[in-house]
């Protein structure tokens, strides 16, 4: 449906160990990077793409927006959830169930060191 997703950042020194940590335990592999940006993913598959606005003002995290990455199960979804908060990120949303969205939503919400909130989702119930 997409092909890539851009996040504007600032700090990419605090960025990058972030993405490294998340991307890793999502199984996406590193696509190409330069001196203050990165992406992860597949050349012909989607992708995310970190570093500076490409106007040259600061980054600034959108209310309401949300990038949702899928997860292979559900201990992937825990795993996302404990990197990002080890490695600078803060928690928007625990692990777990989400049955208002469908009864095997599991999922989890975190922002990144500058504000961008991420999610991971395992829509299987065998999780």
């Amino acid at each position: 449906m997409f092909s890539h997703i851009t996040l504007g950042i600032d700090d990419f020194a605090k960025a990058e160990p972030f993405y490294d940590a998340i991307m890793a335990v999502l199984g996406h592999p590193v696509l190409m990077q330069h001196p203050q940006g990165k992406a992860w993913g597949e050349l012909t598959g989607p992708k995310l793409f970190i570093g500076p606005a490409f106007d040259g003002a600061p980054a600034r995290a959108g209310n309401g927006n949300h990038a949702a990455f899928i997860a292979a199960s559900r201990a992937q979804v825990d795993a996302f959830h404990a990197a990002a908060l080890a490695n600078g990120g803060s928690g928007e949303g625990a692990p777990g169930l989400r049955p208002h969205y469908h009864p095997n939503y599991y999922g989890a919400y975190v922002r990144d060191p500058e504000g961008n909130k991420l999610q991971a989702v395992c829509h299987s119930a065998a999780g």
